[in-house]
């Protein structure tokens, strides 16, 4: 397979420890499937509008809250007829309190990224985001102490909401196709794996052919693209850990080295490497 001609947008760029972004606007664009380097968490306040993640298309609600993984792919899809409010979290991946992003792991290995709040809970996050959102422009002493506070006590309400809620997914919440999510739900636990079309269709009783199309339908994108994104992710992450360039390749499921650098320069702009 030639990896190279394979690859997904890159959108933004984040230093610092989170980003926070207040928009209320309209807008007919029409956004194609991206990720970010970092985790993001929407707080959905107003509009009309359905959130692709990964094979999953979900119908916010107002005070709805989505949590997209770093590397997760997805698209909003906006009804432009009315305004579309929201709060936006950037977050590093790699916070100095590790602990807070343990909901976006949780949100990856149960294949669900929606928070739905009651109304007092719905309430007490509205009350705190302005409150974000001043500390992060006002100049008065110690702003940057609060914000930092206010943040981790944010964090600490979402990993606590959504680590309680254990019950099964609402289905009216979401719309799925059921073999696509699960065939998500496999390559992404098994990208060291062989996940050849013709493999993937046997172990999931479907027409290579029907699985692909119907793959495209569902998620925008090819098998082959979905596949070779969350390699090369898996694999800078390897990279960043520490371990190798060559067993990283091999850890994320790169059979031919020389294929691996070629796409892994196409998609992050440079050569692999430890530095």
């Amino acid at each position: 397979m030639d990896y190279s001609q394979y690859t997904l947008e890159k959108t933004g760029y984040l230093k610092e420890e989170f980003r926070l972004f207040h928009i209320n606007d309209r807008t007919d664009k029409n956004f194609s499937y991206h990720y970010h380097d970092f985790h993001k968490i929407i707080v959905f306040l107003s509009g009309k509008v359905t959130y692709h993640i990964e094979g999953k298309a979900y119908h916010l609600k107002p005070g709805d809250i989505l949590l997209v993984s770093s590397g997760a792919i997805h698209k909003p899809e906006i009804d432009p007829s009315v305004p579309y409010e929201r709060y936006i979290f950037w977050i590093r991946d790699d916070l100095s309190r590790s602990v807070l992003n343990t909901c976006f792991q949780q949100a990856n290995d149960r294949s669900f990224n929606l928070v739905r709040l009651d109304s007092s809970l719905q309430e007490r996050i509205k009350d705190l985001l302005p409150e974000i959102e001043v500390s992060l422009t006002d100049k008065q002493f110690g702003d940057s102490i609060l914000c930092e506070a206010l943040f981790t006590q944010f964090m600490i309400y979402i990993n606590r909401i959504f680590l309680q809620t254990l019950d099964a997914p609402d289905r009216r919440s979401y719309s799925s196709d059921s073999q696509v999510e699960q065939l998500l739900k496999y390559i992404n636990r098994n990208l060291a794996s062989n996940l050849s079309i013709d493999l993937l269709a046997e172990r999931f009783f479907l027409s290579k052919y029907h699985m692909m199309r119907k793959f495209k339908t569902e998620t925008g994108y090819t098998i082959h693209n979905y596949i070779t994104s969350k390699r090369l992710l898996h694999a800078r992450t390897l990279i960043a850990q520490g371990l190798p360039v060559m067993k990283a390749a091999e850890q994320s499921g790169f059979g031919d080295y020389t294929t691996f650098v070629r796409a892994y320069k196409k998609q992050f702009g440079k050569a692999p490497s430890r530095v």
